[in-house]
């Protein structure tokens, strides 16, 4: 991820490095993360360099609106544990996944309601933006951005080890998909550990 970020959204080396130490300028980017330790490790091997203008290069923006989908009493579970222990709310959750809230947790419409100011925030900003966010998370984001009902964000796409590169136009945004490799091939079925 650092990669890509250095040298397609910062133009900068690989490492991080300005290409001409005398010319220490970027675009002046964001980067938000949950305030969980996955997403934060992912994103801790960007730069950040500060510039010529005092801009310190992608300084993390640690947001607990961006957190993960609680899942209340099974919470740190995987979809089969939930299943074998509490087959009846599997299947609730199954039957309605927008708005089955776990008990003592969260549903999509919650989160939904939770990341309303980042997306107003987001919306605010001319620079690049980077998210380093949870699938869940990112199926709410993703959706509103590109116009999708708000019905069909929990089974929205969002693949493991991706870029999802969102560039706004008049009414719509164009969507480019990059794949950074994977080591574990994983995917967001939900046969993998929860996302939630």
């Amino acid at each position: 991820l650092a990669k890509f970020v250095h040298t397609e959204i910062l133009n900068l080396n690989e490492d991080g490095t300005f290409p001409d130490p005398n010319n220490r300028t970027v675009p002046h980017a964001r980067l938000f993360t949950s305030s969980l330790q996955r997403t934060r490790l992912t994103a801790r091997h960007i730069t950040h360099e500060t510039c010529d203008d005092g801009w310190i290069i992608m300084r993390p923006r640690v947001c607990p609106a961006l957190d993960e989908i609680y899942a209340g009493v099974f919470d740190g579970m995987t979809y089969e544990e939930i299943k074998e222990k509490a087959p009846a709310e599997f299947e609730k959750r199954k039957q309605d996944k927008l708005s089955y809230r776990y008990p003592r947790g969260e549903s999509y419409l919650d989160v939904i309601q939770r990341l309303d100011p980042i997306i107003h925030e987001v919306e605010k900003q001319k620079d690049p933006v980077v998210i380093v966010g949870h699938q869940g998370i990112l199926r709410i984001l993703y959706s509103y951005f590109v116009g999708e009902r708000r019905e069909n964000a929990p089974f929205v796409s969002i693949p493991l080890n991706h870029v999802i590169k969102l560039e706004p136009r008049t009414y719509s945004c164009k969507v480019t998909r990059i794949n950074l490799g994977s080591k574990s091939g994983g995917s967001d079925d939900d046969d993998n550990p929860p996302s939630h």
